[in-house]
């Protein structure tokens, strides 16, 4: 039941909480385990999600292109994104009713304007 635009704009919010609190956490889980001194950093990342700091993502994106051409998915879905109708002319998933009767009707209103009437001949 919850697809209101309220509870999309708060899911997406705390998912932007989530990046920018992640390094911080992460931090914090480190300086803890420090003081512990018995637990080492592979345990710590079998437990928590680790983050790549932005600076090394950069140089890992290159080491990782290389095993993306290998593991590409066959089930890529063509959009056009004026529309945003796919090859099979579905809406996607995310997108209510009211958005695509909208859709619908500007379509249908252009296709409309670019069918004039032709002017009819004169019948003898």
């Amino acid at each position: 039941m919850a697809k209101s635009l309220r509870s999309k704009w708060k899911r997406k919010m705390r998912a932007e909480k989530r990046k920018k609190n992640a390094p911080r956490e992460l931090n914090r889980l480190k300086s803890i385990l420090r003081v512990d001194g018995d637990a080492l950093m592979k345990d710590v990342e079998e437990i928590a999600t680790v983050v790549v700091p932005k600076l090394c993502k950069e140089k890992m994106q290159c080491e990782v292109e290389g095993e993306k051409d290998d593991m590409k998915m066959e089930t890529e879905i063509k959009r056009n994104r004026k529309t945003l109708l796919d090859e099979h002319g579905q809406y996607p998933i995310w997108m209510n009713q009211r958005q695509r009767k909208r859709l619908k009707a500007k379509r249908e209103k252009k296709r409309g304007k670019s069918r004039a009437k032709a002017a009819k001949g004169l019948a003898w």
